[in-house]
């Protein structure tokens, strides 16, 4: 004999909605804080095209830096005037491949973004004019045109 029963007497496996976006929150809630940890110390800081500048001067001082996940990306010091700016340009590994080099004393004209990184100014380098040859770091939109993984 069967009885017609419409709800089950056995316990739900579902959880209650309320329990579900706490665990949601939870799981994310790490993830979250790591990101802005990565930004402070030391992550790679973002182009802003509304901060967009050109600078001319002469290169001061060349240096390979640790930017975000690369350890080996190329600064340079440019001296324009009385004020030096630092100017990010591109990873080694890509610089070496399009064959470009540079020395103190080189004359150069940037286009690129001013950014704060770590309470410094400096300039995220889209465009980099050196003598005749007019060299592209960074898209339109500031993308790199480089592969962060391989830096080439």
């Amino acid at each position: 004999m069967s009885i017609g029963l419409k709800q089950s007497i056995l316990p739900s496996n579902r959880v209650p909605p309320p329990l579900q976006l706490a665990f949601c929150l939870l799981l994310c809630l790490p993830l979250a804080l790591s990101q802005q940890a990565a930004q402070k110390d030391g992550g790679a800081p973002k182009y802003d095209q509304k901060t967009e500048a050109k600078t001319k001067g002469v290169v001061d001082e060349i240096n390979l830096l640790t930017l975000g996940s690369r350890k080996d990306f190329v600064q340079l010091v440019v001296k324009s005037g009385d004020d030096k700016v630092s100017a990010y340009i591109c990873p080694k590994p890509f610089q070496d491949e399009i064959g470009i080099t540079f020395a103190k004393g080189d004359e150069i004209t940037l286009t690129g973004s001013k950014v704060k990184q770590q309470d410094l100014d400096v300039i995220l380098v889209r465009e980099l004019v050196k003598g005749t040859d007019t060299l592209m770091f960074r898209d339109d939109k500031g993308t790199p045109v480089w592969d962060w993984r391989t830096g080439k």
